[in-house]
């Protein structure tokens, strides 16, 4: 490293940046260990399962500009995976059984994203509803999802064949564990060489075609990244919840994780993460509510509200409020 008086200014700005945000990051994963004593270990990895598939889709949509409709057929393939592997073969552990449905995942993003990939704007979208929505009627008709019923019964197991994740306590850290390392490749992929050739897709794509790059390949990568970080999120989801449903397979998830992005703040890293809290903290309230028929109603409204007072989301506007002030 150089030492301090030999640094430009703008090489002290970078390193001052870099030095508040693993700061930052440090006292988020402190407060995230001491959490599940202070709340409902559950509730907690329901967030973070949430996050994750928010940050999935943050990757495409904040970086690739790519809006999908599709994103559920991704969650409920890592999830159907995973159950349907951990109930069939006793002796497989969960992080075996995780990477299935992960891998599932990426194969069916893949496919996916070689079918849509281009066409653009609302094209593009509508091709991934489509074909998410024939990957719901599969499971619908396909006998090892248990239809309308679901999969219950999926084991937790032991961790490495070690650990159990019947106690609550060590199935949260597994379930922070997996979110980290999820969140680290987000992070990485995002400050990359590659993420910045992204940016640039979404900003002006047709002078990144001029400057001679692939960006069919790049956006089709980005998709399958996104793809299978959502059947990770989807595929912990059913460790956590031992089931697996066809609510996670539906339309209606697609536009929940859509909502959970442009709340939090879309193009943000921490976005989806404030966004998934706010609206599974919402729906778990309101539903021990007596407003608890009107959860759908009061989401759109606070959608709404949010896109027409502040576009950038709440981690968008708190950004835009420190540079304001610190300037």
């Amino acid at each position: 490293m150089a030492p301090t008086h030999s640094l430009t200014p703008a090489m002290q700005r970078q390193r001052n940046a870099r030095l508040r945000r693993n700061t930052f990051y440090l006292a988020l994963l402190a407060i995230a260990l001491v959490a599940p004593f202070v709340a409902y270990p559950v509730f907690l990895m329901k967030v973070l399962c949430f996050a994750l598939f928010a940050c999935a889709f943050n990757l495409l949509l904040g970086y690739a500009g790519l809006l999908s409709f599709g994103h559920a057929a991704f969650l409920a393939t890592g999830g159907y995976i995973t159950g349907y592997l951990l109930a069939s073969y006793p002796g497989l552990t969960p992080e075996l059984g995780i990477l299935a449905g992960t891998l599932a995942s990426l194969g069916l993003g893949l496919a996916f994203g070689a079918l849509a990939i281009r066409r653009q704007g609302i094209y593009f979208a509508m091709v991934t509803l489509a074909l998410a929505q024939m990957v719901f009627f599969f499971y619908i008709q396909a006998p090892f999802t248990g239809g309308e019923d679901g999969l219950h019964g999926v084991p937790r197991g032991e961790l490495l064949g070690l650990i159990s994740l019947a106690d609550n306590l060590n199935m949260y850290y597994f379930v922070l564990a997996v979110f980290v390392i999820a969140f680290a490749l987000i992070q990485r992929t995002v400050h990359s060489p590659y993420g910045q050739v992204l940016k640039a897709i979404r900003e002006n794509e047709p002078r990144a075609v001029s400057l001679g790059y692939n960006v069919d390949a790049y956006k089709l990568v980005a998709f399958v990244i996104s793809a299978g970080i959502a059947g990770l999120a989807g595929a912990t989801k059913t460790v956590v919840f031992q089931l697996a449903s066809l609510t996670d397979a539906h339309w209606h998830m697609s536009g929940e994780v859509v909502l959970m992005t442009l709340l939090g703040g879309v193009g943000s890293l921490f976005g989806p993460l404030v966004g998934a809290g706010l609206v599974v903290s919402l729906q778990t309230q309101l539903a021990q509510s007596p407003l608890g028929n009107w959860v759908s109603v009061i989401l759109g409204a606070i959608f709404v509200i949010c896109v027409l007072s502040f576009r950038s989301g709440i981690v968008g506007e708190i950004q835009k409020l420190v540079k304001k002030n610190f300037k």
